[in-house]
């Protein structure tokens, strides 16, 4: 998850380079290996909800892309009091272990000419839309998704992200399972959707 609307140093919950409590002591490496001067670290928990909550602000219309192959995803976002829509293309990394710190995440803004250059590479769509309810945000997928409801935090460090509650109507915490990441969603079939979500009592047949 990451913020829309500024440049990639404005999210909270990503320490640049890879540092940064929960991480380890600053410097400490996040992904062996990997190259981590212009990432983010990426510290999130992940929330399997009921349904949808009511109200919310405008919401924001995400299509991602998730490019055949590869660790990027290609997103355009709409709505949410934007007059035009917004291109990023981002690079996610993910760390060796399961848990908060997700990996490091590396974001670069397109022009729409760059966007539509890059949609014409094979690629898997998953399409939600985005509703923001402090320190959540709460995603609600498309067809052939239909039915499933994620809610996503970031927070500056560990400690806060450990001690923040689930949010309203959680199923349950599916931070570490990967099925419920938007690479893993994005090639997942409709029978495989439902029966994940079966396994947490959730009737998504809709």
């Amino acid at each position: 998850m990451e913020k829309h609307g500024g440049g990639p140093g404005g999210a909270r919950g990503r320490d640049p380079g890879g540092g940064g409590a929960g991480a380890g002591e600053p410097g400490a490496v996040v992904v062996p290996g990997h190259r981590d001067k212009y990432a983010l670290v990426e510290r999130e928990r992940r929330f399997l909800l009921a349904g949808p909550p009511r109200g919310g602000p405008a919401r924001r219309d995400i299509t991602d892309h998730y490019l055949t192959g590869t660790r990027l995803r290609l997103r355009r976002v709409t709505g949410g009091g934007r007059t035009e829509p917004e291109y990023k293309l981002t690079q996610k990394v993910p760390a060796p272990r399961p848990g908060p710190v997700r990996g490091l995440i590396t974001n670069l803004y397109l022009s729409r000419t760059e966007y539509e250059m890059l949609r014409a590479l094979p690629a898997a769509e998953l399409v939600k839309t985005r509703r923001s309810f402090p320190p959540y945000v709460v995603d609600v997928f498309a067809p052939p998704r239909q039915g499933l409801v994620l809610a996503e935090v970031e927070l500056a460090t560990d400690a806060e992200l450990a001690a923040c509650p689930p949010p309203p109507g959680t199923v349950a915490e599916v931070t570490s399972d990967d099925r419920f990441t938007g690479g893993r969603l994005a090639v997942a079939s409709r029978a495989e959707l439902l029966s994940w979500l079966a396994e947490f009592g959730v009737d998504a047949g809709v």
